[in-house]
């Protein structure tokens, strides 16, 4: 993307409650490293040139120290009580760090629980909005069998119609300002930055994601991604 910036936004707020750990989920290490490094090292093999990074308040100092051997240049910024305002926060925090950016500049918001995601799903999605998009998200299909509830008992939900959402998402730097701004404004709660994007009246395109971008929520998840790094 000649003339265009690629910046990321890596939440990594999250207490990890469902992962039973002592520590902030993002801390918890990999190989060696903590899950926050390892998503900052897959964004940089992606063409990032720098992130904000929002942390747990109470633990600014450990991400600090986590992170001095990031590969890319970061702003630690504390995050918010929910993740749409951690990524709001870290927005605001990229626009003033970024005061020669343009709106056209390719933002990623990534989950520091996808640690594995492959730096091709960064490539893919930062490709899509070189080729116009004002938004683009990596999915994979649904492997499983589905079924809705219903009051009567319940369905089988064609699978075939349905995609599983990853991370990292990528927007227009504007676009993305543009639909916190509205949510914000209209006291709209969202965990996706896309149905956020989508409802300020912006195509969202999809592309191919990778079933390595496991996110890590249980202690289960935590030792299928431990497993196959450690082998």
């Amino acid at each position: 993307m000649t003339g265009v910036g690629v910046s990321a936004i890596v939440v990594a707020a999250g207490a990890g409650v469902r992962l039973r750990s002592s520590t902030p989920k993002a801390l918890v290490r990999i190989g060696g490293k903590p899950l926050v490094l390892l998503a900052l090292e897959s964004l940089a093999a992606g063409g990032v040139t720098k992130a904000v990074v929002a942390v747990p308040r109470s633990d600014i100092d450990d991400f600090d120290n986590a992170l001095r051997a990031a590969p890319l240049p970061i702003r630690i910024v504390p995050g918010g009580a929910t993740r749409q305002e951690s990524v709001r926060l870290a927005l605001d925090s990229l626009v003033t760090w970024d005061v020669t950016g343009s709106d056209d500049d390719v933002v990623l918001v990534h989950d520091a629980a996808r640690p594995l995601a492959p730096p091709e799903v960064a490539l893919r999605v930062t490709e899509a909005i070189a080729d116009g998009a004002s938004a683009a998200i990596p999915v994979i299909p649904v492997v499983d069998t589905i079924r809705a509830l219903t009051p009567a008992g319940s369905v089988v939900v064609d699978r075939n119609t349905l995609r599983a959402v990853q991370t990292p998402q990528g927007f227009r730097k504007g676009v993305l300002r543009a639909a916190h701004q509205l949510a914000l404004a209209d006291e709209v709660s969202g965990t996706d930055d896309a149905m956020l994007a989508e409802r300020a009246g912006f195509n969202v395109k999809l592309v191919e994601g990778s079933p390595a971008a496991t996110k890590i929520t249980t202690p289960h998840d935590l030792a299928v991604v431990r497993a196959l790094v450690e082998g």
